[in-house]
Parts: C-alpha cells; structure tokens; sequence
C-alpha cells in the first residue's frame, strides 16, 4: 500500500510547497503553513485501470452562433438587480464576501423569501446557526411566512443530497467556510476544503441549472478567505461594504460574466432588515452647510450612477514635531501627493501643520477625479473660508499641477443640478452649459486656490 503524502498549503494565499517554513514565499505571511494530506493525482484526475478508456469529445460551436442570452432571475430588489446587470443568471455561481455583521446574511435571507413568494423553490443552507436562530431572524424581518427551505448542515455530502431531491431554484450557502467534505482529511474551513466544496457546489449549479450563492468570510485585510482560485471557478464576485456606525451599506461588483464590473448597489440598515436606498447621494452628504470652510462635495461616478460624497479636511497647528497625516476614505499616498503639489505648484505651505482628511458617510474615495475636491477642502480649511456654496468640484490632478479631464463628466453634473447644487468647478473641456449650474472650468490648480482661497498661498 503506498503511503499517504503530504504538503504544505499556506492558509492566507493556497500556495503549495514541499516543506515547512514559518514564511510563505508567495504572500509573505507569516506561520500560515499546515501540513494537509494530498490524496490522488493533482486535480483530481485518475487514470483508467486496465489501460486506456473511450472518452466523449467536447463539442465546439460556432463564434457567430444564434444562440439566445441567459435568462435571469429578477430578484425584485432594485439596487441588487442593478449589479447583477438585470437579475441573476440560472445556472451561475456567486461569491459574496464582506465583514461578520456587515448584513450578508440578512439581505440574502431576504432575497430568498421574496423569490420563494413569487413561486420559487429557494433553500437557505446555514453552517454558522442552529435553525431556531435563523427562524428568530425571519420574523425579526417580517418573512417567517415564506416557503424557504432551511437546512443547517455542515456535511458537503448531505448538503449535495438535499439539493438533488429539492431541485431548487435559488440556493443560498452561508458560508462556504463552514463547508467540509469527508473526502479530504484536512480540517474544515482549510484551503483545501474550501477548493473542494466550492468546485463541488460551482459543479453542481452548472449542471442543476439553480442559481447559487456563497456566502464568504473576508480576511482582515477585507479579502475573501480561502484560495483565490474560488474567486476564478464562480461566475460573479461581490464585496458588501460598510461601517457598522452608518446605516448604509455597499454591495460592489469586482467580478461579473453576465453584468458590469463597475457598477454597485446601496442599501440602508432598518429595523426590519436591508433596504434600496431611494436617494443614495443624500447618504453622503451632510444636512447643514458648514461655514468655517473644511468641505467640498465630489461628483463620484459608480459604474453608471453619479453619487454626490462630502469630503471633509482639517488643517490645525501641529503640537509635536512631527507634523500628523489622518485619512479616512481616501488613498493617503494621492493625499501626499496633492500636499507637494499645493507646496511646490500653488505655494500653499502645508507641511509643518497637520492634516486631518476623511470622506462623510463611511464612503470611500477611489477614483482620481476626487483630487480637485480633496484640493478644495483642504484650501478651505487652510484659510478658513468657507467658500461657494452649494458647489461641487471634480478633476484629476497632475504633478504639473494641471487639472485633467475625467469620464462622464456631463452626467456629473446633471445630478449635481438635479441636487440643487448651483456653482461646478469642473476640468476645462466640460459641457459649458447645465441648466441651473454655474460651471467653472479650471485649468491648473493654481487657479482654484485664487478663486477660493487667495489667502492660503504665501
């Protein structure tokens, strides 16, 4: 009989190696190598007995063919309809990843119950709570009534099952982690059980024709657990974001085979579960305006949807020698970078006081056009005037200190227009008319701080 081998499989990334070592070579974490036995061949593969074996061949077809669009599933909740590109796929495999209590599993339990209403058969597979704590949530969120099929099962092999005698429609997992099969005898929530189980139940969804839903724990860095190659068998890939102190949430898109890739959903915490958010720009913004100075609003753009973000900055003595750099939302090396422009471009000595930036609402700022805005409320800040009101700003910043164009800028400010927003100070080559909007076009950055903040330059 031959005998067992094994390998070391670092937990954090899933990469192999032959021995062990306190630092993986791939992702540079740290005590993340166990010992897992490796049984068969790699991939699975084991070669006939007896020689060779008929095998059917794969059939092509043709690039141009006639073949109709995958029909969806409208889930009839309009922001995650939206980023799914118009309902969800049968047939499809999706991950959603985010924060333990960020909301996950309420919206899908939720998600469920309005399908299992419209005639549906939908099963909800729990591997984290007993069935009475989930039954507690239903009527928490008023859905106790709905024909969903519960199960709490941890067993890949019952699960499996269970869902070939239901033959659901809709299936939900909550969460792949807490999956395990018997096959393997690494222990459950391993890389390897969760390779397994998620090829196991992708597989089955392909040929089952329910559309499927992982749910996966993030890592502290806020990446899914597990192998990254989970992320490559599924169709789709969420991230529900959030800080548990505001009461959205953000279901973002990173991957999709059906939809957009750019696009995200909004969603308001209530008592009785998630909800669309009816306005989401008015999440992000403040009630009042401010009148010392220290805020500008940013036209963002989220896939094909225009959302308004205030952009808040502090500018105060420092008390140490070593002037302090705090942000919150926003990437602090695009932070440093504006800082040297203000100094060496706009002569706006920033650099002996200290800086305290952060986006309102929790939300995040990733996009360059955030620079003009972050310019603007830092200048503010610095000078202590308030500024126009009722103005948005968006621009790429050079190291020139040139203001660049930015995408979709018409669509920009029609929503900062449709908010009531009067004055834009935008990139030049923007459209020189909105309706309701005095439109400022700025060519450098210098020029902004003559407009706004005279002062501030020395």
């Amino acid at each position: 009989m031959p005998m067992a081998k094994s390998q070391f499989i670092c937990q954090s990334c899933g990469a192999t190696h032959s021995k062990w070592s306190g630092r993986c070579d791939a992702c540079g974490e740290w005590n993340t190598l166990v010992e897992e036995a490796v049984s068969g061949p790699p991939g699975g593969l084991k070669s006939p007995k007896g020689g060779s074996k008929r095998v059917s061949k794969a059939k092509f077809s043709a690039l141009n063919g006639d073949d109709a669009p995958p029909e969806r599933i409208v889930l009839g909740v309009d922001e995650l309809d939206r980023v799914f590109g118009g309902g969800i796929v049968p047939s499809s495999a999706t991950l959603i990843g985010g924060d333990p209590g960020i909301g996950k599993s309420t919206l899908l339990l939720q998600v469920a119950a309005r399908l299992a209403r419209n005639g549906l058969t939908s099963v909800y597979v729990s591997g984290e709570e007993a069935t009475a704590q989930i039954q507690d949530r239903a009527r928490r969120l008023k859905v106790a009534d709905s024909p969903v099929q519960l199960a709490t099962e941890t067993d890949l092999r019952k699960v499996l099952a269970a869902l070939k005698s239901a033959k659901p429609d809709f299936v939900v997992i909550d969460s792949i982690q807490t999956m395990w099969s018997d096959s393997l005898e690494a222990a459950p929530g391993s890389v390897s059980q969760v390779r397994a189980c998620g090829q196991e139940l992708t597989r089955w969804a392909k040929t089952s024709g329910a559309a499927l839903i992982l749910v996966g724990h993030v890592t502290k860095e806020g990446q899914i657990a597990g192998p990254r190659v989970v992320e490559h068998m599924v169709d789709t890939v969420f991230y529900f974001e959030g800080e548990r102190g505001h009461q959205f949430r953000i279901l973002r898109a990173v991957k999709n085979r059906f939809g957009p890739t750019d696009e995200i959903g909004i969603f308001e915490m209530h008592q009785y579960g998630l909800a669309p958010a009816p306005e989401p720009s008015a999440l992000f913004l403040s009630s009042e305006g401010d009148e010392t100075g220290g805020t500008a609003v940013f036209a963002a753009m989220e896939g094909s949807r225009p959302v308004l973000a205030e952009v808040q900055a502090l500018v105060a003595p420092s008390a140490y020698g070593t002037p302090r750099r705090s942000i919150v939302g926003w990437d602090s090396n695009r932070l440093a970078m504006l800082l040297a422009v203000l100094e060496s471009r706009c002569g706006v000595s920033l650099g002996g006081r200290d800086v305290y930036l952060s986006v309102a609402g929790g939300y995040r700022m990733t996009e360059p056009a955030g620079d003009l805005a972050a310019a603007a409320a830092l200048l503010t800040s610095a000078s202590s005037n308030p500024g126009p009101s009722k103005a948005i700003y968006f621009g790429e910043l050079a190291l020139s200190g040139a203001i660049r164009p930015v995408s979709r800028m018409e669509q920009r400010l029609k929503e900062a227009a449709r908010l009531g927003f009067e004055h834009a100070f935008v990139p030049d080559g923007s459209p020189k008319a909105v309706e309701g909007l005095t439109i400022t076009p700025i060519k450098r950055l210098s020029q902004l701080v003559e407009l706004i903040a005279p002062e501030a330059a020395s």
